[in-house]
């Protein structure tokens, strides 16, 4: 049987409750080690920041097997026990479809990965999944040779194409990686990094 929103939101305010009582610097501590540790990941689409994820989250698994292209996955327990059977997503491997009926964020009783508000014409904003990079180096336009395998596969037109090379435009692309899926390179010429990479360079990317 479903709970009651205010059940749902009992263990979020419980911990919340908890942390602001220790003061504010503690609390801005536990949210920037948080993000921190969120960089080695990417979470399903909509999901709440990572600290309100985590609390939020009961490793129920149910966004898992609600993806109908099987990329969402549970962390690993090598990872620690504050995030083992939390989900993320392969995006190295496969890429997100956007559903427009986004049943992952649909299977999710806790809240954990919670809708925008809609638009007037009944659409959500898409996702900040991640961002895609062109690795120039290795595509093949950039070398002379003709593509285009990835024209097209855009479904939010962030690729781009300047003088018949691809480009990303980092303020509309929404991580989902169809880019990286229809490259023809092995390994991809796309690469990915996650929304909470850090400064240094650290974290999920490819």
């Amino acid at each position: 049987m479903d709970k009651p929103e205010s059940e749902k939101l009992d263990r979020r305010g419980f911990f919340r409750q908890a942390l602001r009582k220790t003061g504010r610097s503690v609390v801005e501590h536990v949210e920037t080690r948080a993000r921190e540790r969120a960089a080695h990941w990417i979470r399903p689409p909509f999901a709440l920041d990572e600290l309100e994820f985590l609390l939020a989250c009961t490793r129920c698994g149910d966004c898992v097997t609600a993806c109908p292209h099987q990329v969402i996955f549970p962390l690993p327990a090598r990872l620690g026990a504050q995030v083992v059977g939390t989900p993320a997503m392969d995006l190295l491997h496969k890429s997100c479809h956007l559903c427009g009926e986004w049943p992952c964020v649909g299977a999710c009783e806790p809240g954990a990965l919670n809708l925008p508000e809609q638009r007037d014409d009944g659409s959500v904003p898409p996702p900040r999944l991640a961002l895609a990079w062109i690795d120039t180096a290795a595509c093949l336009p950039y070398s002379g040779p003709e593509c285009g395998a990835c024209a097209g596969s855009c479904p939010v037109g962030a690729l781009e194409w300047r003088r018949e090379k691809p480009r990303v435009n980092p303020q509309v692309c929404t991580g989902c990686m169809l880019c990286r899926d229809a490259c023809i390179l092995k390994p991809p010429a796309i690469g990915i990094k996650t929304m909470h990479t850090n400064p240094s360079g650290e974290g999920a990317s490819a």
